[in-house]
């Protein structure tokens, strides 16, 4: 006989669900940006790495696409987003940093430090050498060859009258105006120059050099759209170690165009110094000794020109 009583099942969980509002969503999406941006980075830091480990050995974009496990499209436009160049460029700056390097630090030949990187033309590498760092080869041993007998004090450095203001008639100042921080006390050169494209390389179009952080001003300049850079270096007695910076190299950027029209920047920029990332290409612009006088000198006699 069947029991008058049936067994009951547990009743099933009541669960409570938030309702979506803009909010939360917003939020959802903010953080999912935020972890895509963070995975993009490290993925172009890998890229960077290898480019490091192997500057004499080619590496084409579909290459560099499988290291950081993106479509080539893909992968050249995030590389871009976060240096400012090209992947292929930034290559090519890593490899003429490294052939700088070597040519100061080496008794190589310019062609054996051709070859060495990974160059099949020394006319081909004596000319990119010279666009980007601003001179070629052998005028960069020139260079050094003057600067090993060469002091520096930083108080004089910089062109004459580089931090007198001149005014317009409208109360406005000629030139682009500023001021630049560093994260702890610094004494040594700091290079503030502007640039054409949005990387430091080759030479500035104008500059200055300070001794400290501070007020700078930048004058003349004509008009035009510039990039602004900085890159201070510790204090030294000699002026050969600017050219190869061993440690405390701080760098910075303006996160905006400077546009000069009438001989001015409308407003003041502010920079910060911070010690140079991965994702930085290498400042190849030797920025601190073409503004020293010595370098300023040298241009003079055409040395480097």
């Amino acid at each position: 006989m069947l029991s008058s009583t049936m067994p009951t099942m547990p009743a099933a969980p009541i669960v409570a669900t938030l309702p979506v509002t803009p909010e939360s969503q917003h939020d959802r999406e903010s953080a999912y940006r935020m972890g895509t941006v963070a995975s993009y980075a490290l993925a172009v830091e890998r890229v960077i790495q290898a480019m490091r480990a192997q500057l004499a050995e080619p590496l084409s974009l579909e290459e560099m696409a499988e290291i950081a496990c993106l479509s080539p499209f893909h992968f050249n436009r995030v590389f871009r987003s976060i240096t400012n160049i090209p992947p292929g460029e930034f290559l090519a700056v890593q490899r003429l940093d490294a052939a700088k390097r070597l040519l100061l630090t080496t008794s190589l030949s310019v062609t054996d430090v051709c070859f060495e990187l990974g160059y099949t033309s020394l006319g081909t590498f004596t000319t990119r050498f010279k666009q980007l760092a601003g001179m070629s080869p052998l005028q960069l041993r020139q260079l050094a060859g003057v600067l090993a007998f060469t002091t520096v004090n930083p108080r004089y450095a910089g062109y004459p009258g580089a931090q007198r203001l001149t005014f317009l008639r409208d109360g406005g100042v000629y030139g682009v105006r500023g001021s630049i921080t560093a994260p702890g006390p610094l004494s040594g050169l700091i290079f503030i120059g502007l640039f054409p494209r949005p990387i430091p390389q080759g030479r500035p179009l104008a500059c200055t050099v300070l001794p400290a952080p501070g007020a700078f001003h930048i004058h003349p300049v004509p008009d035009g759209r510039y990039y602004l850079f900085a890159a201070a270096l510790p204090q030294s007695q000699r002026a050969l170690a600017y050219l190869v910076p061993t440690s405390g190299l701080l760098v910075a950027k303006y996160s905006h165009p400077v546009i000069v029209q009438g001989g001015r920047a409308h407003g003041a920029v502010a920079l910060a110094l911070r010690p140079p990332q991965v994702t930085d290409p290498p400042v190849l612009a030797l920025p601190p000794l073409l503004a020293t006088p010595i370098a300023v000198t040298m241009r003079d006699m055409s040395l480097l020109s």
